[in-house]
């Protein structure tokens, strides 16, 4: 299926809606300022692209895959050879000390095959004791709140005066983001947990408010028994094959957790919903694979970090909306800042780096993991070409969030293909014809892009052929098709809203989701509102979810996101009526994150079927973790 003229055009209007933000509510880095490096002083290219191996195993029983994963504070090198190492958080293994990484090592899972993964808050130094978060947290946002102690944790702090950044034990809990999950599972953002640390200081609370519940949950569903610092998650991997990913998810935290390396791809295979072994570009990397093994199926995880000329990682330690005064002033949070873009890209793990490829098709495991930038890809003859450039070989699009299209979709001339904070796109790219010394690039034309810097992903270097390639041509290929959604059984109406500060006009307090009153306008509501999200257990609903953010001239697309679904994306169309507007091509599959435009209504259908408590919210990280975020719970 080729990307026709008028689907391009309204791909365009809607991805960039993202690059219409105005003002003070757009916060990107540019050039360096006293102790930041400047992007453009770092080489490019040099850097052989990082393909993350498989996760080690535990151990493997006749019903499950066990796992034994923690958090830990290292130093990484991904600035290139020269710079500075910094400082990141990552997962990784007990059993196998190297396999500590930011990004983390893909976990291998097969359909309808258990997975048992046990894990461990360790960001704790080499004498026992925690290690601060390596980015500035907001302590006056609503978050974890460990300092609150068990009476005030995952509440809304009260200072009578503007505090400094929260320096204390970082909390945790991880998120497999796409999982048909149970709620034990599902890493709750109240769920979390803190590091079995020698000096966590008296009175704080080390877990959270949801964590002592969700424990017995699990013992009884599962039989799996949580320790202090750790937990442990069940999953059953009954959905199609699919790459999902995991990350930190605790209430107020997850730009932080996530921007300092807390993620990684989980990839489900086999199944009705796979496509024939040989069918596609492979191997991928897998447990026990040889040194030098050649891969021809490859994630490519996309941050955008900003650096400190020492290597350490830059994120404002200011609302660089605002000046002050805050607290008790204002209701402007002092170091929260609503959409900040950083000035570089990495991939795996390391600056603008190189991959050397052959002259046949590659498959690529695309994973948008910045907090907040929209990327748009294609494949360009140019390291900094103009947006408007045409690609030199096309992108196709073969799977999305929730497992393959129903048809390949291919991306040529000059359409790029929008990738959200979230998403996941699986696709083929053909080097063929492609002589040995060609280099071609992965470019970004998204929102806030910057031609030298933020405007480039990565290069590929064509080499000689070393195998023939046996894989089927994109155009050719027959795709599982997506499963039927039972007719929906309700229709509910839901929004998401930005609130302005009290005291300051076009200064943003915070973001909210909730429902939409009869008239048809916002219903703002905080986290701790009464819910209003109930599915009954096995219906089909249809979400109406209506952007009204931001109430002012500027715009912002945000990305909606549903637990323990995967949904089908319906149509679009105006708050205030008009045509309605199928989905993308490359949305014509499953999805858990899709765009949800300013003065739209996005429309998705999702079945429920596991009973338990859940969230909604938008998954711009910036956004989630300033309230915008709701708890639903299927009946």
């Amino acid at each position: 299926m080729k990307l026709t003229r008028r689907e391009a055009l309204i791909a365009a209007a809607v991805t960039g809606a993202g690059a219409a933000i105005a003002g003070p509510r757009i916060i990107a880095a540019a050039g360096a300022s006293a102790g930041q490096l400047d992007p453009n002083t770092i080489p490019q290219f040099g850097t052989q692209l990082f393909i993350p191996p498989a996760m080690p195993m535990a151990a493997a029983t006749k019903t499950y895959d066990r796992y034994s994963l923690a958090a830990r504070p290292f130093r990484q090198q991904v600035l290139p050879k020269g710079f500075p190492s910094t400082p990141v958080f990552g997962f990784g293994s007990t059993t196998d000390a190297k396999s500590f990484h930011a990004p983390g090592y893909t976990i291998e899972a097969t359909v309808n095959r258990h997975a048992r993964l046990t894990w461990a808050n360790q960001l704790v130094n080499s004498s026992g004791d925690y290690v601060p978060h390596i980015l500035p947290v907001d302590p006056t946002i609503h978050w974890a709140n460990p300092p609150g102690g068990t009476a005030n944790r995952d509440k809304p702090p009260k200072f009578t005066s503007t505090p400094g950044a929260y320096t204390g034990p970082v909390p945790l809990v991880v998120h497999l983001h796409g999982a048909h999950s149970y709620e034990d599972s599902d890493g709750y953002p109240e769920a979390w947990y803190l590091p079995l640390a020698k000096n966590i200081p008296q009175g704080y609370a080390t877990v959270g408010s949801k964590y002592y519940q969700f424990k017995a949950v699990a013992q009884a569903r599962a039989g799996v028994a949580w320790a202090s610092g750790m937990a442990q998650f069940e999953f059953a991997n009954d959905q199609r094959a699919t790459s999902l990913w995991y990350h930190d998810h605790s209430l107020g935290m997850t730009r932080l957790s996530v921007r300092a390396g807390l993620l990684g791809l989980y990839n489900l295979r086999g199944g009705a919903g796979d496509v024939p072994a040989g069918h596609l570009p492979g191997p991928a990397p897998r447990r026990g694979d040889r040194a030098g093994t050649r891969y021809y199926e490859i994630p490519l995880i996309i941050a955008d970090p900003s650096f400190n000329t020492d290597g350490t990682q830059y994120l404002p330690a200011k609302n660089l909306s605002w000046n002050g005064p805050y607290i008790p002033e204002t209701d402007i949070p002092p170091i929260w800042n609503g959409l900040y873009y950083g000035s570089t890209i990495t991939v795996n793990g390391n600056t603008w780096p190189n991959l050397n490829v052959e002259p046949r098709r590659y498959r690529f495991r695309l994973l948008n993991g910045c907090a907040v930038r929209q990327l748009a890809l294609k494949v360009t003859s140019a390291a900094h070409p103009s947006g408007s450039a045409k690609a030199a070989v096309p992108i196709w699009v073969i799977g999305s969030d929730g497992g393959f299209l129903p048809h390949p979709v291919e991306l040529s001339g000059t359409s790029a293909l929008p990738l959200l904070p979230s998403e996941r796109y699986d696709v083929i790219i053909d080097f063929t014809g492609h002589k040995p010394g060609t280099h071609l690039y992965l470019t970004n034309t998204g929102a806030a892009a910057t031609t030298g810097t933020t405007g480039t992903v990565m290069r590929f270097t064509v080499v000689p052929l070393r195998s023939k390639d046996k894989s089927i041509p994109p155009k050719h290929l027959t795709l599982p098709k997506p499963p039927v959604l039972a007719t929906r059984t309700n229709t509910r109406q839901v929004s998401l809203s930005e609130v302005g500060s009290n005291f300051q006009v076009n200064v943003i307090a915070s973001y909210l989701c909730g429902t939409v009153n009869g008239d048809g306008t916002p219903n703002p509501l905080g986290w701790d509102d009464a819910m209003t999200e109930e599915p009954k257990n096995g219906s089909t609903e249809v979400w109406e979810v209506s952007n009204f953010s931001p109430e002012g001239a500027a715009v912002v697309s945000h990305v909606f996101h549903l637990h323990q679904v995967q949904f089908e994306v319906l149509n679009r169309q105006s708050i205030n009526g008009g045509p309605v507007l199928a989905p993308y091509p490359w949305e014509l599959g499953r999805k858990d994150s899709c765009a949800s435009p300013t003065g739209y209504i996005t429309r998705v259908k999702a079945h429920f079927d596991h009973k338990g408590l859940f969230v909604w919210h938008c998954h711009l990280f910036d956004h989630e973790d300033n309230s915008m975020m709701r708890q639903f719970q299927v009946e």
